[in-house]
């Protein structure tokens, strides 16, 4: 697996060293470019979205828990190099996947990259699923996509789902989950289990219908309350689970 890369150091010597191990000792990662602050490597973070960011402790004009502070949600992973061992506490509480002293060894590098290419593969595996609707049937659970990874729901707690453009409003029994996903997506997923499309806008656990009301195509309602329109030409299916 390779990762892409960017190295933030205030030194000219500091990178050029790293640079040359990197492209030596560590053939997995591919670098992106090059800081010499932070202003500068927030630019290269936000234009390249890299894997990993090689991070310098103290550089002027703000150091690297600055640099962090700007990318709350941030999904890179980050390698500390430093010649100061105090900050390795902070780094540590700042989730750097590996603190490197300088002067850099090699085997340190080498084992440091292993670790975040080791991490990176764990959560691609983890992730995949998600691009594949899919219900955990052995658990009753379903994988909902979100921006920074996945939510797991059990789908019993499910009373109907919403479209919303590309996204959908999951209503569960006590609260509410925006996907980054269709409806068709949840469709999908759910499909074999007790859920039903009753219109273009809405999925509904069956077992949480406690009333069809006729008409043109009829409306439910759930056992939360919440009144739903079904399209006439949904109404059939619908119908047919409870015969």
């Amino acid at each position: 697996m390779g990762l892409k890369a960017i190295l933030i150091e205030d030194e000219v010597s500091g990178r050029e060293i790293l640079r040359n191990y990197i492209a030596k000792y560590c053939p997995e990662i591919t670098l992106l470019g090059e800081a010499a602050n932070i202003t500068e490597g927030a630019e290269l973070v936000r234009k390249h979205q890299p894997e990993l960011v090689f991070l310098d402790v103290e550089m002027p004009y703000g150091n690297a828990f600055d640099f962090l502070e700007l990318f709350p949600n941030r999904d890179f992973e980050t390698i500390f190099v430093t010649a100061y061992d105090q900050y390795a506490k902070e780094a540590l509480n700042q989730h750097a996947a590996y603190y490197l002293m300088k002067p850099i060894s090699i085997d340190e590098l080498i084992k440091g990259v292993a670790y975040v290419i080791d991490v990176k593969e764990k959560e691609k595996k983890l992730l995949e699923g998600t691009g594949v609707p899919t219900t955990i049937k052995a658990t009753g659970k379903l994988r909902v996509p979100q921006q920074q990874g996945f939510k797991l729901l059990e789908t019993s707690t499910i009373l109907y789902a919403e479209a919303d453009d590309n996204y959908t409003h999951l209503h569960l029994k006590e609260g509410k989950v925006l996907a980054s996903k269709t409806l068709k997506y949840f469709e999908e997923a759910l499909k074999g289990g007790a859920f039903v499309r009753v219109h273009k806008s809405y999925l509904v656990n069956i077992n949480e219908i406690t009333e069809y009301v006729k008409g043109k195509g009829g409306h439910i309602i759930l056992s939360s309350g919440k009144q739903l329109q079904v399209s006439a030409g949904r109404k059939g299916e619908l119908l047919s689970y409870f015969q």
